[in-house]
Formats: C-alpha cells, sequence, structure tokens
C-alpha cells in the first residue's frame, strides 16, 4: 500500500491549494483518512480527518479555512485550504488506516507535501 500526495506549492496570504493523497496498492477497505502538518522546529499535529462513514474533525486553528473530503471510488482525501496564512506553512501528510486484503487494519502515511505561504 502506498500513499501519494500532492498539490503542494508557495501561495500567497490568502491565498488557495487543494491538497489530493491517492491510496494503491492492495486495498480492502479504507476507515479513517487525514491530514496532518509539521512545522520546522514543531511536533506534528492533525489538521482534519474524515471517519469512514464521512464524520469530520478539525483543529481549532483552521476551522472555516479548510476543508476535507474523500473520494471513496478513487481512494482519494483531499483538503482544500483557504485564507492561507503564513502561519500554515508546513510539510502536510496524509494518513490513511487501510485494511489490506487480510482484513488487518494499519496506519500508513503519505511521503509529505510542502506548503508554503509567504508574500
Amino acid at each position: 500500500v502506498q500513499l501519494q500526495a500532492s498539490g503542494g506549492g508557495l501561495v500567497q496570504p490568502g491565498g488557495s491549494l487543494r491538497l489530493s493523497c491517492a491510496a494503491s496498492g492492495t486495498i480492502f477497505s479504507i476507515n479513517a483518512m487525514g491530514w496532518y502538518r509539521q512545522a520546522p522546529g514543531k511536533q506534528r499535529e492533525l489538521v482534519a480527518s474524515i471517519s469512514g462513514d464521512g464524520n469530520l474533525n478539525y483543529a481549532e486553528s483552521v476551522k472555516d479555512r479548510f476543508t476535507i473530503s474523500r473520494d471513496s471510488a478513487r481512494n482519494t482525501v483531499y483538503l482544500q485550504m483557504n485564507m492561507l496564512m503564513p502561519e500554515d506553512t508546513a510539510v502536510y501528510y496524509c494518513l490513511a488506516d487501510i485494511a489490506t486484503a487480510d482484513r488487518i487494519s494499519l496506519k500508513y502515511w503519505g511521503q509529505g507535501t510542502q506548503v508554503t505561504v509567504s508574500s
């Protein structure tokens, strides 16, 4: 199983970016999916998550600015980021709870994509 994240880049304050993370491999089912971020010198933190039945969870700092969604048919999770601020600058990682053919669920991380918010 692999998670491939994309969509990061450099954006000005107030701008928008959309991150994508696609899971591939021998997948039986995907439960929760989410996005974390890690800024230089800081611990990795949860940004947003979406459960298998669609329940959403956001960090307080991104509520009303970021939206997480998923396309179950494509095994893909998205993070729409609006009104970006310099403090959103970080490497963003996707995480998915995936059951493979043996029905054992494990958590898989994507490789990270850099988001830089700067004028």
